[in-house]
């Protein structure tokens, strides 16, 4: 079945008598659950890591860009 670990979690009588009743599968809702807010923290750091080095770049003006993508083209 794979490299798998066993993950507990406390949730109120309350809610896991719902969930009985429901019939929800646990399993696959918890593994989309993780896979998602996994996946939204990676973002969220991979975009202050590029938030940071985007600071530390030179401040380049409008016209020098445009100077740049032209040169570049007629290369």
């Amino acid at each position: 079945m794979g490299d798998y670990v066993a993950i507990a979690a406390k949730v109120s009588r309350k809610l896991k008598n719902l969930v009985d009743k429901l019939e929800i599968k646990l399993g696959p809702v918890i593994r989309k659950a993780l896979k998602e807010e996994v996946k939204r923290r990676a973002i969220r750091k991979l975009e202050e890591r590029a938030k940071k080095l985007l600071e530390r770049l030179p401040e380049i003006p409008d016209g020098e860009v445009a100077k740049l993508i032209r040169e570049d083209r007629e290369r």
